[in-house]
């Protein structure tokens, strides 16, 4: 089941999921009921700024090599100033894209071979 998601969070939407203490060894099964350590609610782990994230699904093979795959989900904090080498959401002549932002020459970098990278200079709308 794919489910696209776009738009800001609400955090008093969102409930603590159960966090199993016990580790699930890969290829065997292993009952992992009764070994509930504690709830953790992913707004806490993984968004420090509410009312500025929202989530985006990746599409697209140019950042596999980063570890961004297809259908992906991204949290994306638009408090957040872009730095150098950061990985990044932006929109490139009004569509958005992730890439790597390069500074000082300024471009973004595509994590894949089969994909240019993008050079932010002369009329480029970033």
């Amino acid at each position: 089941m794919t489910t696209k998601l776009l738009g800001k969070l609400n955090p008093s939407s969102y409930s603590p999921l159960p966090y199993f203490i016990e580790k699930i060894p890969a290829g065997f099964p292993s009952p992992a009921s009764g070994y509930i350590e504690a709830s953790i609610d992913l707004n806490e782990l993984c968004i420090s700024h509410p009312n500025a994230s929202f989530l985006v699904r990746a599409g697209g093979l140019s950042m596999i090599d980063a570890g961004v795959y297809p259908e992906d989900l991204l949290v994306v904090d638009r408090s957040l100033e872009a730095q150098h080498c950061e990985i990044i959401v932006c929109a490139v002549h009004g569509e958005l894209t992730v890439k790597e932002l390069c500074l000082p020459t300024p471009k973004l970098v595509a994590y894949n071979d089969d994909f240019e990278d993008i050079p932010l200079t002369g009329d480029i709308e970033f």
